[in-house]
């Protein structure tokens, strides 16, 4: 007896459809290994008839007043929340994630987002009107870019697709979202409760791999392009949009310095940096994965450290104890396996460093000390459920470990003394820094990073702005 897939569909000019020529995925969920659902391997011709709806939908939508697109966003988010029971339940088989902390942790800051873009829709800012030249009178008008090309990852698919639509929407602009083709489900599913509330052709899912995307970034159609993915997916992106000189929001990743002074309250550290680094099975990139203690207290935090990931559970969504779920997919599973395999000999493993169980792909809260600056892995991001720990002398020997990578997203100081706080907070090289905590985010504040960790701001008024565009209107007075 064989169980039917669940068959995902495109959404593209407020109807579902299958990919032109039939083409399919199969989704795993992770916590299983076992197939669940099919979903479209969108080719060129889906690409063309979403980016057509989506064109076709411009005008209207850009002409609608702020306060009509910020009725729209407060709907979309209203009916988020009262969805979001099949919203959590298709992101859980999505991603394995534990339904409790994807109920808690998830749909309130998504929700929350996506109201603050629409109050953010209203907020149009330029410079004051004024006469800047004897005789004529200069405005600036702030205009939303056309259409955006947007792809979207598979550790926060729910989220990370919040992230990018609302903002678009709310600046007056029409959507292509592509899903990662490991998790499609739940952003299908935003579809369908988007597609009851936008005018059709405003907002668009089309499903498939990464020449899928390829075809997206690379249509004349859209204007901007954005993704959150990989450094070598980014540069990709980069490359081909300049080749019709589209604008392009990149969101990287990260390798996230957490640096601890010898001052610190270890327990209270700790504690809340082991839940930053496992969270979410370490698929995050803020994640603090990189800890750099202070050589007084190194021994003694590592021991803490290993402790509390001794004690930290991995398991099935249903089960309320656990603090994360599987790694996404099996080729994720094989790249964190590899980091591990390949430490060097001066390297230890203080806490796991193993898979978890034959089914799905759960990876145990490891905690690796012993490393070298140029290590591979803690030069490289492993995106998994491992904390590397570095040991440093002094405040200046701290900023070189802790800027010495490639990556500039995020990162943490962790001291009672206020100055010092403060004068690393300068010199640390990244988009975020967090004092005595690790990875909060709130709506009002940017996200983004520098370096390889790409360019453009998610989140706040800035991330708002960068689905504008500027225009300077003067007139003559005479």
């Amino acid at each position: 007896m064989t169980t039917e897939l669940r068959r995902l569909r495109n959404y593209i000019n407020g109807e579902f459809r299958d990919a032109a020529d039939g083409r399919t995925i199969e989704v795993v969920n992770p916590a299983t290994g076992e197939v669940y659902a099919t979903s479209p391997l969108s080719g060129q011709a889906d690409v063309d008839a979403a980016m057509e709806a989506a064109a076709a939908a411009f005008p209207a939508w850009r002409d609608s007043t702020p306060s009509e697109r910020q009725k729209v966003l407060l709907k979309i988010a209203d009916a988020f929340e009262e969805r979001a029971e099949e919203l959590i339940a298709a992101e859980v088989e999505n991603t394995g994630k534990p339904v409790a902390l994807t109920a808690s942790e998830e749909i309130p800051p998504m929700v929350d987002q996506i109201r603050f873009f629409a109050g953010a829709a209203r907020l149009l800012e330029g410079r004051s009107a004024g006469e800047y030249m004897e005789g004529m009178t200069s405005i600036v008008r702030r205009e939303p870019v056309g259409v955006c090309a947007q792809v979207a990852p598979w550790n926060y698919p729910m989220m990370m697709a919040v992230w990018k639509f609302a903002p678009a929407l709310a600046a007056g602009n029409t959507v292509v979202l592509k899903p990662s083709d490991t998790t499609p489900a739940s952003t299908v599913l935003m579809a369908e409760i988007i597609g009851q509330i936008v005018p059709k052709g405003v907002f668009n899912v089309v499903c498939g791999d990464r020449e899928t995307g390829k075809a997206m970034v690379e249509h004349p159609t859209p204007a901007m392009a954005s993704i959150t993915g990989s450094v070598r997916a980014g540069m990709q992106v980069a490359e081909s949009a300049a080749k019709d000189v589209k604008r392009v929001h990149l969101e990287l990743g990260g390798k996230a310095p957490v640096v601890v002074f010898e001052d610190t309250d270890i327990e209270k550290a700790v504690e809340d940096i082991s839940v930053a680094g496992f969270f979410n099975a370490g698929q995050d990139c803020t994640a603090a994965t990189r800890v750099l203690v202070h050589e007084s207290i190194h021994d003694e935090f590592v021991a803490a450290l290993a402790k509390a990931a001794a004690e930290t559970k991995t398991g099935q969504p249903d089960d309320e104890d656990v603090l994360y779920g599987p790694l996404n997919n099996a080729n994720q599973l094989k790249q964190v396996t590899g980091f591990i395999e390949r430490l060097p000999a001066h390297a230890k493993v203080e806490a796991g460093g193993h898979r978890v169980g034959d089914k799905g792909y759960f990876y145990a809260p490891t905690v690796v000390s012993g490393l070298n600056q140029d290590d591979e892995i803690v030069q490289n991001e492993v995106f998994g459920p491992v904390i590397t720990v570095q040991s440093f002398s002094d405040e200046a020997q701290a900023l070189e470990f802790a800027n010495g990578v490639e990556y500039a997203l995020a990162s943490s100081v962790w001291t009672k003394d206020h100055a010092r706080a403060m004068r690393m907070s300068k010199s640390l090289d990244f988009g975020c820094v967090w004092i005595n905590t690790h990875i909060p985010l709130v709506a009002e504040m940017p996200h983004g990073g520098y370096k390889k960790s790409g360019y453009g701001k998610d989140l706040s008024a800035y991330g708002f702005e960068d689905y504008t565009r500027i225009k300077h209107v003067m007139t003559s007075l005479g």
